[in-house]
């Protein structure tokens, strides 16, 4: 996978993108904007912002300089053509599905997507959007759930916390025959290691929260159109949004019935710690990536450990998909216990890794899975996905990575 952008590195374009356009008293950042009305001197003008005839800001829920920047930053790494930012990863997950599927839509999903995101689909179901989840590891799955109602396949590049991979490529290609919106949550690989563009994904998302922002300082989520998906083709869009090209239809509903609608909007001040946190992105997953990898084979080989679940292991199932289609397989693994040992206990031995329920922070965090974040989901589907009480999420930061094995090492001693 290349990594310039436009010309630049990957690291360069995101240093220097808010410098592409003049910024008052030439700062290096894009300053905060914290204003939520915006003035025109002429009627004119306020009225073609509205009506979408000319860009400019109506109202702060819709958005703001400040974030638009980080719009700028998410389109160029994710090479779309757009993008419109939430308050929150699910922010932007459930804003996209409202603002695009009507009753009777139906929509198949990965089995494994994280518990949140399975939690939404179900609430849709029960508001007329029927959902059908399969295993997305293999495109067969996929293709045996279409049914004439389907409108859109969500699918995420690296389950959480399984690491499933799903086929990415091969169901991309289904979805364009068959005319369907492919919409990749890209949070678990990030632009970095993982462009959604190359399998014809029609829409990205990201929880900016992860490894975008990078730095547990700020909750944030984005979605990104390719310009891979025929909107006029969508019977979904409203018709005051066709008054422009329809390469524009679907990210203008999304700003308009996502964003404006249901309010899940992106503070200049989050915009901002994000957009600083993005710099660094591809330095840290490097460094995330490699400490994963030895973490992961140092805890395979331990006595005490039943499993470990890590695309870049050998022993994963997609580790030869994970290998071609990435440029590392992911910062985040789940390892189980052997029977007889206290994953509880040793957990509590931890002094360098934080128990904690995020991921993609700048730190290593663990946390038992069963017990915490998909507890609500209940024992039987818990089973179906695969998660025993033994299995602890690892996201995996940016330490020394000796110490990291040594902090495991003392735990499970």
């Amino acid at each position: 996978m290349s990594e310039h952008m436009a010309g630049r590195g990957f690291t360069t374009a995101i240093l220097h993108s808010d410098r592409d356009a003049p910024i008052e008293h030439g700062a290096l950042h894009k300053p905060l904007h914290v204003s939520v009305a915006y003035a025109y001197r002429k009627s004119a003008d306020l009225i073609a912002v509205f009506q979408n005839r000319q860009s400019g800001y109506a109202y702060g829920r819709q958005g703001n300089p400040t974030t638009a920047a980080l719009e700028a930053k998410i389109t160029a790494m994710e090479r779309g053509v757009a993008t419109v930012c939430f308050g929150t990863g699910m922010a932007a997950i459930g804003a996209t599905l409202l603002a695009l599927l009507r009753g009777g839509d139906h929509i198949v999903a990965s089995s494994f997507v994280f518990g949140n995101t399975n939690s939404l689909l179900a609430t849709l179901a029960d508001h007329g959007a029927p959902v059908t989840f399969v295993d997305a590891t293999l495109a067969e799955n996929v293709e045996r759930a279409l049914t004439p109602a389907t409108r859109l396949v969500f699918v995420e590049t690296i389950a959480n916390p399984r690491t499933q991979v799903a086929d990415l490529a091969r169901i991309g290609e289904l979805c364009r025959e068959r005319g369907l919106l492919y919409v990749v949550d890209n949070t678990m690989t990030s632009p970095w290691l993982f462009r959604p563009t190359t399998v014809h994904a029609g829409l990205i998302v990201n929880a900016l929260t992860k490894y975008i922002g990078g730095h547990g300082n700020a909750l944030g989520g984005a979605v990104t159109d390719t310009g891979h998906f025929d909107w006029a083709k969508f019977p979904n869009i409203a018709d005051s949004y066709k008054t422009q090209k329809p390469a524009l239809w679907g990210i203008t509903q999304l700003r308009k019935k996502g964003l404006r609608d249901f309010g899940g909007t992106l503070t200049a001040e989050q915009a901002h710690h994000v957009a600083a946190g993005a710099e660094t992105l591809a330095l840290r997953m490097d460094r995330q990536c490699a400490n994963a990898k030895a973490l992961a084979e140092y805890l395979i080989s331990h006595p005490k450990v039943a499993a470990v679940h890590y695309p870049g292991l050998p022993v994963h199932p997609q580790y030869r998909r994970a290998e071609a289609l990435f440029r590392a397989p992911g910062a985040l693994f789940s390892f189980e216990l052997a029977p007889g040992h206290d994953v509880l206990e040793v957990l509590d031995r931890l002094r360098v890794v934080v128990l904690s329920s995020n991921l993609g922070d700048n730190r290593t965090l663990a946390i038992p899975v069963a017990q915490t974040i998909y507890w609500e989901m209940g024992a039987a589907r818990r089973a179906e996905m695969g998660i025993v009480d033994s299995l602890v999420r690892v996201s995996v930061g940016i330490e020394d990575g000796d110490d990291l094995i040594a902090d495991f090492a003392q735990a499970l001693g």
